[in-house]
This record gives structure tokens, sequence and C-alpha cells, in this order.
């Protein structure tokens, strides 16, 4: 965290601001209310709650950007003493970039997929009329640099859709600070990159503060903000809830919504316990029979799968017991989507061989495979695109119900509501489109359908890394309940470290497509022994061990 700073120089001025969203009813929908506050020059201004609480509005009424459907009011709204407020859009052209820098958080939306980054960065500088072509190009290639790029003169040439997630938020970033702006609004900068690539743009923002750029960042991640922040505004339902020092509030939380959002937050201490106050669901049909705790239901042997260019998996071995999570961590590209792939039989390896209770699944018929299929279920990050866009819950749910291999004792209807009340969702849900429903709910009804053929293993590709923070702690007390249930096994992928401490039994971290470490997760947590794993612990931000001295 950036040292305590007795801030002098006032840059941005909030007093009493509230928008509306101009809604089909009469009554305009009131998103922010009375939001009052004030960044001053090198300080770091954190403004955090989940979806829907305010945060984004917040911030893109300070650059202009709220847009034409929300109506914006305040009785001070000031950068530097000017008004905010009824500005053209030629003045916020000039005031964009020059003064204030924005950071969105999906880099692949924000960036022309067409055009080179180095040419979309440099486009900022022409704008303003910064330098000539060849000093332009020059500085993209140092700000590239700046943020941690390698071979920026290679990166600069290339298109959004060639570099990674990380790469691609890092060129947003250079584009945001090519004119070294007084203040940058960064919203959720690190929300989809990995651990030690946060770890290079927190450090990339820290100089920034040094240097004296005020920044006011949007994050829903405490840990990010304790590492960062001077300041926290906690916004729930569009209103500021706590407000105060970093240190004050996160060690002292006063409001509940505070107080829930810290439990909720999955790690090594978090282990064992809950992390949401809602209460376990009672399934209603357990599994059939009881398993032996140490049967191997799955087997992995000496998987290597080649593509054109690269190796994405490289002799990786593993077992999964029943009733067991393994834990499967690493960072993009590290192989471990292609791994579960190859698990699902979605893909085939090149070399190697999967085995499901005995069988081999790898390589196996169409009709052997359909058999064992029943018994593997999936759960992706984004459930919405493995659903048909046609139906509703109930459609699901049914069609999942009907490749169960246990007699009905229940029709498929009374079926679906218990699947869906054993996930925390009520019978109303069954007629509701996903499309219509929250990130948390359709997670729970992409478990639902995961449950319905009384699977013995189910493997979790990234399924809670788009939820809100109170959310995933609901999904995941709803993951540890049903395994207490149902006695099935996890395979657990995720890039987040304490969501895998918290879920794990055991723990297989994957670099570049080889398994370099394996073990309890205990012992890869406290005492990891590849080099990789001690780095990618090293980078984690972490709430409880931050100085706030």
């Amino acid at each position: 965290m950036s040292s305590t700073h007795h801030f002098s120089q006032k840059m941005i001025e909030v007093r009493n601001l509230n928008v509306w969203a101009n809604s089909e009813s009469a009554v305009p929908r009131h998103i922010v209310r009375q939001v009052s506050f004030d960044l001053y020059r090198g300080q770091c201004i954190a403004i955090v709650g989940e979806s829907g609480s305010g945060k984004s509005v917040t911030a893109r009424s300070l650059v202009g950007l709220a847009g034409e459907q929300l109506r914006v009011q305040a009785d001070r709204l000031d950068l530097q003493g000017e008004t905010l407020l009824n500005r053209s859009d030629g003045w916020w052209q000039r005031v964009r970039g020059s003064k204030v820098g924005f950071i969105l958080q999906d880099a692949l939306v924000s960036l022309d997929p067409l055009r080179p980054v180095g040419k979309e960065i440099a486009e900022a500088l022409t704008l303003h009329g910064w330098g000539t072509r060849a000093s332009r190009q020059a500085k993209v290639h140092a700000l590239l640099e700046e943020v941690g790029v390698p071979q920026a003169e290679r990166r600069a040439s290339q298109r959004p859709g060639e570099l990674s997630g990380g790469l691609r938020q890092r060129a947003l970033i250079a584009s945001a600070i090519a004119l070294h702006p007084d203040i940058l609004i960064a919203d959720e900068p690190t929300t989809a990159l990995d651990v030690t690539v946060q770890a290079q743009v927190l450090e990339v923002l820290r100089q920034m503060l040094d240097r004296g750029t005020s920044i006011i960042l949007i994050s829903h991640d405490l840990a990010v903000v304790a590492k960062i922040a001077d300041h926290i505004l906690v916004m729930q339902g569009g209103s500021i809830v706590e407000a105060g020092p970093v240190k004050e509030v996160l060690s002292q939380p006063r409001h509940t919504y505070t107080q829930g959002l810290i439990k909720a937050i999955p790690s090594e201490h978090t282990k064992g316990q809950r992390l949401s106050d809602i209460k376990p669901t009672l399934v209603p049909q357990p599994i059939a029979a009881a398993a032996d705790a140490n049967e191997v239901l799955l087997d992995a042997r000496h998987i290597i799968k080649r593509f054109r260019s690269h190796t994405a998996v490289d002799d990786v071995s593993f077992s999964l017991r029943h009733g067991e999570t393994l834990g499967i961590v690493g960072e993009s590209g590290s192989g471990k989507t292609t791994l579960s792939r190859i698990v699902l039989a979605l893909e085939s390896p090149d070399r190697g061989e999967v085995l499901f209770c005995g069988k081999a699944w790898s390589h196996a018929s169409t009709a052997e495979k359909q058999a064992i299929r029943r018994q593997i279920s999936v759960v992706y990050q984004d459930p919405l695109s493995s659903f048909d866009p046609r139906w509703r819950v109930a459609d699901i749910l049914r069609d999942a119900i009907s490749l169960d291999r246990y007699p009905a004792t229940q029709s498929p209807d009374d079926r679906a509501v218990s699947l869906l009340e054993s996930v925390g969702l009520r019978a109303e849900h069954l007629h509701q489109r996903p499309a219509r429903m929250s990130g948390g709910q359709r997670q729970r009804v992409a478990i639902a359908r995961a449950i319905a053929t009384h699977p013995k293993v189910i493997v979790l590709d990234e399924a809670v890394s788009a939820l809100d923070v109170t959310v995933q702690a609901q999904i995941l007390d709803l993951l540890s309940d049903l395994q207490a249930q149902l006695g099935v096994s996890y395979l657990f992928i995720s890039h987040d470290l304490g969501v895998i401490h918290h879920m794990s039994d055991r723990v297989l971290v994957m670099q570049n497509g080889r398994a370099v470490e394996q073990g309890s997760a205990d012992e890869v947590f406290y005492r990891p022994r590849h080099p990789y794993t001690q780095t990618l612990l090293s980078s984690l931000p972490r709430l409880g061990a931050v100085d706030f001295a």
C-alpha cells in the first residue's frame, strides 16, 4: 500500500453526485445516490462493491462517459477547479487522455481488433499533437516497456487478438498513460489477469502514484485494494455505506456489508469454514451407493497434447479419488483447459490415456464414452454459452434428468424442482430463461444440471471466476455442501489461488503445459518446492498479510 501522505492539492471534488437511468416507467431508476469524495494529487482512492453497486457509473460520470440514457446531477463535480457538468464533446476530447486517463476492464472490447496496438497507443499522442511520427513510435515502445510488455517493438505491431489477456490489459494501460495524465481512473484493471501479471500491473500503478499521478481504482478485489489504495469507499445499492483510510476500513469494518465482503474472501485461513451466511440446503436424493474413499475415479497417465505451434500438455499425470477435490492451478496458457477437455474426452491426447473407474476413457468407443459421460459433469466459467438460448431452466434440467442412469423416484418436473432447491433456487425459476438471470443464479442452474445425472466427478473450469465475491462465497459453500452430501469428486480448475487453497485437498500446479508441482494443498501453499510455485504465491495479494503500518 502506498505510504500515508498528507495530501494537499485537490484534483477532483465530488459533492452529492446522483445518477438516474431513464427507465420505461414514469419514475427514473436512481443508480448513484448522494456520492461525495475528494481526490488529491498522488492519492489512490478505491471504490469497491459488487455488480450493480454503482461504482463503474460513478467513475464514468467523472470522464463524461455515463451515456446518454443516464442523467448526471451533482452539487459539485470539479476537476482541478473546473466543472465537469454539461461539457461539450470537444471539451472532453481535449481533457480525456491529457488530464484524465481511463482504463476499462475488458481490453478486448476497448481496443480496436483490426489495428496493431502500437497504432492505437500512438493515436492518443497524435490527437493531442505530441511529437513527430518517429518520436511517437519511440514513445510507444517506451510506454509498452514501462508497463512490463516484453519485446515491446514486436508487440506494438500485433493486433489485440494476437496478444494474451495480460498483454492486452497492459497495452490498454500504456494507451491511458501515454500523455502522463494527472488522474487515472482504472475500472477493474486486474480482474481478468493472472496473479503474476496482476502484480506487475499494480507495480506500474504504484510507480505512477509515486510520480504524483492520482488514481481512482474501481475493484471488487479487496486484497488488490489493500496493496495500493490510501482511502476506500464501499458502495452498495448506489450509495457509499462506508468510507475511510484503507487500514481502518479493512481491519475494523463497521458496516455489515463491508464485514460480509471481507468474510467472503476465500484463502488459506478459511479452509473448512463457511464463507457466506446462507445455511446448507439438503439434497432430496442422496447418491445411491456408498463408495470406497480410496477408489480412484480418474487416472490420467502421461498425457501429451500437441497443437501446431506448441505442446499444450506435456507428460502430465494425476489421479482423483472418491469425494476428493483436486485443484489445478496455473496461469493463462499453462494447459489447464486443454487438460480438462482431455479429461472430459472432448479432445484426444496424442499420447497417454485417461482411465475412468479403471476403464479406458480417452480412447473408448462412442458407446463406452456415452456410458461414462453420464458419470462426469462439467461447470464452465460462463454457463450461458453452454445453455441452449431457446430453453428455459425447466428444459435444461429435464434434458439432463433424461440422461440419469438411476431409476426415477420422482417425475421429471418434481426432480427439476428438487435440483433447484438443492442449489438454493426455487420452483419459480423453472420458467425463467438463463439470459434474464443473474450470474450467480445461472451458475446455480449449471450446478443443478451437473448433479442431475448423479455424477461421480464434476469438472469445474474457472466456475467462480466471473462472480462477485459474496456470490462466489455462496457458490463455494454450495459446492462444499454438495460434496459432503453426494460424495462427488471435483476437478477444480482456477487461476485464483485463494479459491484453490480454500477448496482443494490436493493441488497440481501447471506451467507451460507441464505439472511442475503436486501435493496436498497445505504442502504446496506453505512449503512450495518449485520456483514457479514460489513466484505465484509471492505475487498473490493477501488481505491478511498487508502491512497497514
